[in-house]
């Protein structure tokens, strides 16, 4: 940790931790889907750790499930992850100038959390240089992926054992809406959010939910509409 601040790095594990409340469950659900798609509990691990993504990994095994084209399993979930690049080109600024072998962790470790508490930390600490800031991102995950990497072991060796009334799937909609709804500041944040949840439910007869791909598509467009014509403005 020679070329990360510790202090940083604390702070970032102790306004991580809180997330670990919704991303356990979250995981459990994601081993028990694992697991009644006919993944073992090493292949819905494996699955985990290579794609670190709960949304996307949700998308592909869900569709996998109901024998869509593998295709359209993997367009899918890459639709889901877009948001993924858009995360990256924000990031660059604070984190562009580390080393590279931090840069590439810093890639694998990004997920919706550690880029929220990131992006909304880092304004506040102006002061800050590239060792504050990848010390303070690194630590915002290490509470929460070990226990996503745990809980979907756990949950695919339990399976259906878990009673539904524990209604694990709440962890999903709860988290994204503790994370984006903050994030919504412009007018072009609500004109994206406003076009994709529009178009979301509008096409939900599309088969193999290719709706939320052009509903995510066509958010991603009228926000980048709106910023132009607004030149960002609030």
């Amino acid at each position: 940790m020679s070329t990360i601040s510790k202090s940083a790095f604390w702070l970032g594990l102790r306004d991580g931790a809180p997330f670990v409340l919704v991303v356990g469950p979250f995981a459990l659900l994601f081993g028990v889907v694992a697991a009644d798609a006919g993944l073992n509990a090493l292949e819905a691990t494996a699955v985990s750790l290579a794609v670190i993504a709960g949304a996307a990994q949700f998308t592909a095994i869900g569709l996998l499930a109901d024998h869509a084209p593998t295709f359209v399993a993997l367009a899918s979930a890459l639709a889901v992850n877009l948001r993924m690049a858009m995360y990256s080109a924000s990031l660059t600024p604070h984190l562009g100038a580390a080393p590279l072998w931090q840069r590439a962790l810093a890639a694998y470790l990004t997920v919706d959390q550690s880029y929220a508490l990131a992006m909304s930390t880092y304004p506040k600490h102006p002061d800050w240089e590239t060792p504050q800031k990848m010390g303070y991102f690194l630590g915002t995950v290490t509470a929460i992926c070990p226990f996503w990497y745990l809980l979907t072991i756990v949950g695919a060796l339990v399976g259906n054992q878990i009673p539904p009334e524990f209604a694990l799937d709440f962890a999903l909609p709860i988290t994204f809406l503790a994370m984006v709804a903050p994030m919504l500041k412009t007018r072009a944040h609500l004109a994206a959010a406003l076009v994709a949840i529009t178009l979301s439910l509008v096409l939900t007869w599309m088969p193999y939910n290719l709706g939320l791909m052009v509903a995510a598509i066509a958010g991603m467009m009228a926000g980048a509409r709106v910023e132009m014509m607004t030149g960002g403005a609030k």
